[in-house]
C-alpha cells in the first residue's frame, strides 16, 4: 500500500484561520498546494475566509478559477500567455524592465504587480528608478491601452534564518524602496511581501495590505522557536507493519547491510519507504508506535526497518508524522525543509484520506 496520509479538514481550516491572524492573506497554493491537493486547499481556505491565492503555474491558476470564481489569483512567475491572463482574469507579476518593453503592447487592462528582486534575486526589478521609468511610460499612453498597476511585492528569502543578518538587510532594502516610490508619488493598492517567517517575526508591516503566506497555513512552523500550539498540523502519515523479525547480533539487513545490530534484536518491517516520499534523512530519527518512540534503522524504496520490543505486534500502526511527531520537529533536526517533505509525498503510492467536519473518513 505504501502508507496512509490523513488530513483533518476541520483542523486544516482552523490552522489557516489562526495563521492568518485576522489579516488579509494571499494563500500560496503552488505545487498542488504544498502537495495537500489544490482543490482541497483552495476550498478549505475559502471557508477559512481567505479569498486570494498565488501560484507559479498557469494550469493551477486556471483550476483555481473554477474553484473560486471571484478570487484574486496572482501569478508569481512571469506569464507569456496573455490571452489566458485575460480569459481567467489573473493578476500577474511584472518581473523586469525587459519584460515590460517586450509585452507592454499586450498588457492593456492587465492587473500587474511590480516585483522587487531584493536580496533574494530570484527575479524582479533592481531598484525604484526602473519601476518609475515604467510608471512614467504608462502615463504617456492613452488611458484605454494602459495596464492596471495594482500591486507591488517581493520575497524574503532569509526570514527564517535567525542566525543571519540578511533578513534585516532585505527588509530594509524593501522598505526603503517603498519609501522612495511613495516620495515620488506612487502608492499601490496591494502591497505584499511577508511570508510566514516574516509575519511571525514582525507582524504586518505598516502600509502593507496583505500577507502572502505559505507553510504556516499548512500547519508547519516557519522556524522551530515558535510555539507548536499556534501551528497545529492537520496531517498524519502512518503505515502498517508487514513483518516482525528476530535479528542476530551482526546479522545484516536492508540495502547494503545498512542495519547490523551489535546485539540480538527485534525489528518491524514497515510498508513505507522513500519511494512513497519519505525523505531519506528521516530514517535517522524515531517513529511512533502505540504512543512510544522507536528508532528507525533503515529506509528502503518501499520499506522501513524499525527496531522494536515485545510490546509491538504486527497489528500496530507506525506513525511517521502527526502532531506528536511534527514535520517541523524533524526539519529543525536537519531532515529537510517543511515544504521539501510535503512536496516529496507520493500520492500515487500513498492512500489519501480526508477527514470531513464530522470526523468521518471519505
Amino acid at each position: 500500500m505504501g502508507g496512509i496520509l490523513s488530513i483533518d479538514r476541520r483542523q486544516f481550516i482552523e490552522t489557516a484561520k489562526k495563521s492568518a491572524g485576522g489579516k488579509e492573506v494571499i494563500a500560496v497554493v503552488k505545487n498542488n498546494a504544498y502537495n495537500y491537493g489544490l482543490e482541497f486547499a483552495v476550498k478549505a481556505f475559502l471557508e477559512a475566509g481567505i479569498h486570494s491565492f498565488a501560484t507559479t503555474s498557469l494550469d493551477e491558476a486556471k483550476s483555481i478559477r473554477t474553484y473560486a470564481p471571484d478570487a484574486l489569483i496572482f501569478m508569481m512567475n512571469p506569464v507569456y500567455d496573455l490571452e489566458a491572463v485575460y480569459k481567467y482574469n489573473l493578476h500577474i507579476t511584472l518581473p523586469s524592465l525587459e519584460y515590460y518593453y517586450k509585452y507592454c503592447g499586450e498588457l492593456s487592462g492587465v492587473n500587474v504587480h511590480f516585483e522587487f528582486a531584493g536580496l533574494f534575486n530570484r527575479s524582479g526589478f533592481e531598484d525604484a528608478s526602473t519601476m518609475i521609468e515604467v510608471l512614467e511610460h504608462q502615463k504617456s499612453l492613452a488611458d484605454d491601452v494602459q495596464m492596471n498597476v495594482k500591486g507591488i511585492w517581493t520575497h524574503f528569502g532569509y526570514a527564517d534564518e535567525l542566525d543571519m543578518d540578511e533578513y534585516e538587510i532585505e527588509r530594509g532594502m524593501w522598505l526603503d524602496l517603498l519609501n522612495e516610490l511613495s516620495e515620488a508619488g506612487y502608492i499601490f493598492e496591494i502591497v505584499h511581501s511577508q511570508n510566514s517567517a516574516s509575519f511571525a517575526r514582525d507582524g504586518l508591516f505598516d502600509g502593507h495590505t496583505h500577507l502572502r503566506l505559505g507553510i504556516s497555513l499548512y500547519g508547519s512552523r516557519p522556524y522551530a522557536l515558535l510555539p507548536e500550539e499556534d501551528y497545529v498540523q492537520s496531517l498524519e502519515l502512518k503505515a502498517k507493519i508487514v513483518q516482525i523479525r528476530n535479528i542476530r547480533a551482526g546479522q545484516k539487513c536492508g540495502y547494503g547491510g545498512s542495519y547490523a545490530p551489535g546485539f540480538n534484536s527485534k525489528i518491524a518491517i514497515v510498508d513505507i519507504g522513500y519511494g512513497d516520499g519519505v525523505l531519506r534523512k528521516r530514517a535517522s530519527f524515531d517513529c511512533l508506535i502505540n504512543g512510544e518512540r522507536y528508532s528507525v534503522k533503515s529506509l528502503m524504496m518501499s520499506h522501513m526497518i524499525v527496531e522494536i520490543d515485545d510490546k509491538v505486534t504486527i497489528q500496530d500502526e507506525v506513525i511517521l508524522y502527526n502532531n506528536e511527531m511534527r514535520i517541523d520537529e524533524f526539519t529543525a533536526l536537519g531532515v529537510g525543509a517543511n515544504s521539501e517533505q510535503l512536496g516529496a509525498l507520493n500520492y500515487q503510492s500513498l492512500k489519501k484520506v480526508i477527514l470531513n467536519d464530522t470526523g468521518i473518513r471519505q
